[in-house]
């Protein structure tokens, strides 16, 4: 019997899982008001749903009581979160608060069924997140100066970089000198400083006016990506390297800054592993062996990459079932390799659907920029989106050995304070980018409606129609 109930509940799980992704193209693309708060009705419930099964399968097979407790308050923050942020910011998106409290729902019921301690510490970390971050909108929107912060952001943001070079602070971690150590908390600078870098370029950009101006900050660009490389974190300096990239073209929309600087790109990486391949970038080059041929290295570089795929292939399209896989034999399965704990137990449609929600996110992110008449803060939401889509893809590609593995997250569902921390510090400044945007369309509303009344009372309490012009019989 409880056989029985786990494997319904699995596909009952893979079934409201494609529900959920559905609905979030379909409210994207929804028009009528009422239709789309329908929707976005609807997909909580679906979120809801999936958390639930996913955890009754998990407390059937393991029988423990901690699960129940953890599971309710989880429900009990996503709740209350929920309602207290769009009672407050009505204006703010409804579908990514939905999809940010999915991604982080999924990560803790993997982290659960993985190391129930460690999700545990990703709640509670998490949950500060949502408190800290949900003021963040109402600041977005009050400070109107913060396009003229360029210098303070470049400042800080370098400063911060380096900390990673102190003696006693920094600390290196498979093969990157990229982590501090604080008492017993540990963290990432780069997922901290990518927010301060979006802010710098943004800012800068919007007051360039000539090339001179384009050439320094690139420069001063340039210097952020330098410290990642001598902390021979390569995945994110492609991270920063293509947003930056990305968001030169968005502001002057000349070809020749893309073409060009994914052409520049290139030809550093090449450079980079003939030049120093066996020096600064030596745990690089057996990712790259690793990825060329996993198997042939499989008690070595490979065993991580290896591991990953048996994981991806044992699984199949419906998964294992949380807890009768093998995903907790999968290395650092809590963090970089995620997406491979996932598919084998939960199966690689619900893995295919979470790559669409990621998707949609950031096709969010990118609607948002477009809505946006600001160009400071057009560049703010394009340069978040283009980072979170890269860094999601970096990861993606690592497990499934379409490119080297970087080391990098998977946003709101790897496991790791600064990085879910920095994620929704990022959700909740596109948040109040959305606020605004949102409040300028009504009032461009309101203005339009006023001026219609206006000519409305001028000619004689009739609305003037629109000239219509006959076509020759």
């Amino acid at each position: 019997m409880l056989n029985i109930v786990c494997e319904i509940s699995k596909f009952l799980t893979i079934v409201f899982m494609m529900l959920y992704t559905v609905k979030c193209f379909s409210i994207m693309a929804s028009k009528d008001e009422e239709d789309r708060s329908s929707k976005l009705n609807i997909q909580i419930v679906f979120v809801f749903i999936i958390h639930f099964l996913s955890y009754l399968i998990m407390y059937l097979r393991l029988q423990s009581i901690k699960i129940l407790v953890f599971y309710g308050i989880q429900i009990f923050v996503a709740v209350f979160y929920m309602m207290i942020f769009h009672s407050i910011y009505k204006e703010s998106s409804r579908l990514l608060t939905n999809n940010s409290a999915f991604l982080l729902l999924i990560g803790y019921t993997m982290l659960t069924r993985l190391d129930i301690q460690l999700a545990v510490k990703q709640f509670i970390f998490a949950t500060i997140a949502l408190i800290v971050t949900s003021f963040i909108p109402f600041l977005i929107v009050k400070i109107k100066k913060l396009k003229d912060l360029g210098v303070v952001y470049g400042i800080f943001g370098l400063v911060f970089l380096l900390t990673v070079f102190i003696p006693g602070l920094g600390y290196e971690s498979y093969g990157s000198r990229n982590w501090i150590s604080i008492g017993s908390l540990s963290l990432q600078p780069m997922e901290f400083v990518k927010i301060l870098f979006v802010f710098f370029v943004a800012s800068m950009l919007v007051k360039a006016n000539t090339i001179k101006d384009l050439f320094v900050n690139a420069l001063i660009s340039a210097a952020f990506m330098l410290i990642l490389v001598l902390e021979k974190d390569l995945g994110a300096a492609i991270i920063f390297y293509i947003t930056y990239v990305f968001m030169v073209y968005l502001a002057t929309s000349r070809p020749i800054f893309l073409i060009g600087g994914m052409g520049l790109g290139a030809l550093a990486v090449f450079l980079a592993s003939i030049l120093f391949k066996d020096t600064l970038f030596a745990h690089v080059m057996v990712r790259v062996q690793a990825w060329k041929d996993p198997f042939a290295f499989i008690d070595t570089g490979g065993y991580q990459v290896s591991q990953s795929l048996f994981a991806l292939g044992t699984g199949g399209y419906t998964g294992s079932g949380l807890t009768t896989g093998k995903a907790h034999t999968i290395p650092v399965s809590e963090s970089d390799f995620i997406f491979s704990a996932i598919c084998e137990e939960m199966g690689v449609i619900f893995g295919l659907c979470l790559i669409l929600v990621i998707l949609s996110i950031f096709i969010s992110f990118i609607n948002v920029s477009l809505k946006c008449r600001n160009p400071f803060y057009k560049y703010i939401a394009f340069g978040f989106g283009t980072i979170y889509i890269i860094q999601s893809l970096l990861n993606l590609g690592g497990v499934t050995k379409f490119i080297p593995s970087t080391g990098v997250t998977l946003p709101l569902i790897s496991y790791g304070v600064s990085s879910v921390f920095s994620t929704l510090i990022i959700f909740a400044i596109i948040q109040g980018i959305c606020v605004i945007s949102n409040r300028e369309a009504i009032r461009n509303e309101k203005q339009k409606e006023r001026a219609k009344q206006q000519l409305a009372l001028e000619s004689g309490g009739r609305i003037p129609q629109k000239r219509t012009r006959k076509s020759p019989k």
